[in-house]
């Protein structure tokens, strides 16, 4: 088990950075990179990081399963993406403080096309219901869904009316446990109406499928 990411203060600073041991920094390039001091809100805490680092899928590089080491840390990464989430910003809009946007955005393309996004997810959320004395995985599910307008930029395809809300746009479709933890989420054209079958793949077609 690794051990957990600490804040050690630099000789001749007034100031903390962090020094982390996670994966990047352990076996990758993150080392050669400066350190940050957390300052936002969205930024993890120690104890919510050695609950995420533990549970981080091994990257493909790390695995033998090719790519080159990572050089940027992956607690800076999660940060600067939670920042992101947490402020609706543009990936340009980076503050400087984190890892250039490319790099940021480009490590999260690549663990969410190798399904590393979402299987980190569903670690945290089987986490939560163990920490709760309920099983990881649930039972029973709640759906739910709402229309939203779309933006003009949204492209004709994608988006559908909703006769009964009066809304042009799109749906987006939530899927939970009963403790409110995501299982699943779908966004179709707003017209998509409750006896549309889900797609094939995914929780909602495990739970609501024939």
């Amino acid at each position: 088990m690794l051990s957990k990411c600490r804040v050690v203060t630099v000789a001749g600073s007034s100031w903390s950075t962090p020094e982390c041991d996670c994966l990047a920094h352990r076996f990758g390039n993150a080392a050669d990179r400066p350190g940050r001091r957390p300052r936002y809100g969205s930024d993890m805490s120690d104890d919510e990081w050695a609950v995420v680092r533990d549970l981080l899928p091994v990257p493909q590089w790390l695995a033998g399963r090719g790519g080159r080491p990572e050089g940027y840390c992956h607690r800076q990464m999660l940060d600067a993406i939670r920042y992101l989430v947490d402020n609706g910003i543009k990936w340009r809009s980076m503050p400087s403080d984190f890892p250039p946007w490319p790099r940021v955005y480009a490590f999260f393309v690549r663990w969410r096309d190798a399904g590393l996004v979402a299987e980190l997810h569903d670690r945290l959320r089987e986490t939560v219901r163990d920490a709760e004395g309920r099983d990881p995985e649930p039972t029973a599910a709640i759906i739910d869904s709402q229309s939203v307008k779309a933006d003009a930029t949204v492209t004709h395809g994608s988006r559908g009316f909703d006769a009964g809300k009066k809304i042009n746009g799109r749906k987006r479709h939530l899927l939970t446990d009963t403790l409110g933890l995501l299982l699943d989420v779908l966004v179709t054209p707003a017209s998509t109406t409750d006896r549309t079958p889900p797609p094939p793949g995914g929780a909602l077609n495990q739970w609501l499928g024939p």
